[in-house]
């Protein structure tokens, strides 16, 4: 029987671990931890985890990218963003097994405070890896899949929107445009899911499952989402493509969105 990705207590597991780290990225992993360790150990660094596919254990070489979280001590500053660039590039040029290197930032407190704790404390607690340092989830609640967690990870998407539409039309290259479907893809179908989760009762993070679930719910629209999470895995540099996503499929969900879950709290 599936479990839907929740603890026997109807909880979100955590979806990742170091030991579903598929053998050939072993080295990929083994090298950020001790380029993190030389560039933020020391009094900037409170922990780091990876999260995505490398942890989940459903990387495919030459695809998947390096997904990593660093928590500060303090919140970053520019050359704590710096350094954060710098790694990417130097992970990214020394690995052919990767397709490029993501590193977020975020201060210890920001990651523990109330505003943040269906957002940022879901990510640490469910979607992310321990690599380095103590785990910040050992003081977060356990999360379930309701309305409120929908809402504050995934309730802004009218606010991404225009985003959206701007580097579309500012995007010159194909590589540009890949790199936005990509980005528009993956939000648009995580946003899918969590608008439906809760009726679903459980948590994944695969696009193809996420896609599908929405689709059970959505008949009208599931072709429009499986569109989405083909673009996420392979992005297209189609302006079509681009167009039914951000100026028709988005519109529709982010309004469907605020009815069912209301919209997500402001941030500072």
């Amino acid at each position: 029987m599936s479990t839907r990705g929740l603890n026997p207590d109807g909880t979100i597991a955590r979806e990742g671990a170091l030991s579903r780290v598929p053998d050939a990225f072993a080295p990929v992993v083994d090298a950020a931890r001790a380029r993190i360790g030389e560039v933020f150990d020391g009094p900037r660094l409170h922990s780091a985890y990876l999260y995505g596919s490398i942890p989940r254990g459903t990387a495919v070489p030459g695809v998947c990218d390096l997904d990593l979280l660093l928590a500060l001590h303090e919140e970053p500053t520019a050359a704590d963003r710096a350094d954060a660039r710098a790694m990417e590039d130097a992970l990214d040029r020394s690995h052919a097994l990767i397709n490029g290197v993501g590193i977020l930032l975020s201060g210890v407190r920001t990651l523990r405070s109330a505003a943040e704790r269906h957002d940022s404390g879901f990510f640490i607690a469910c979607l992310c890896t321990p690599l380095l340092g103590p785990d910040l989830a050992d003081r977060l609640p356990r999360f379930r899949p309701t309305s409120l967690l929908a809402r504050e990870t995934n309730g802004d998407l009218a606010l991404v929107l225009p985003r959206w539409r701007s580097h579309a039309a500012e995007a010159a290259t194909d590589a540009e445009r890949k790199a936005l479907a990509r980005t528009v893809g993956r939000r648009i179908v995580r946003t899918g899911f969590t608008l439906v989760m809760p009726r679903w009762g459980g948590w994944t993070s695969d696009l193809d499952e996420s896609a599908e679930v929405f689709g059970r719910y959505y008949h009208e629209r599931a072709e429009q989402m499986r569109v989405a999470a083909a673009v996420g895995r392979t992005p297209s540099a189609d302006p079509a493509v681009l167009g039914l996503l951000i100026d028709r499929l988005g519109p529709w969900l982010a309004a469907e969105y605020t009815a069912v879950h209301g919209t997500k709290a402001p941030r500072p």
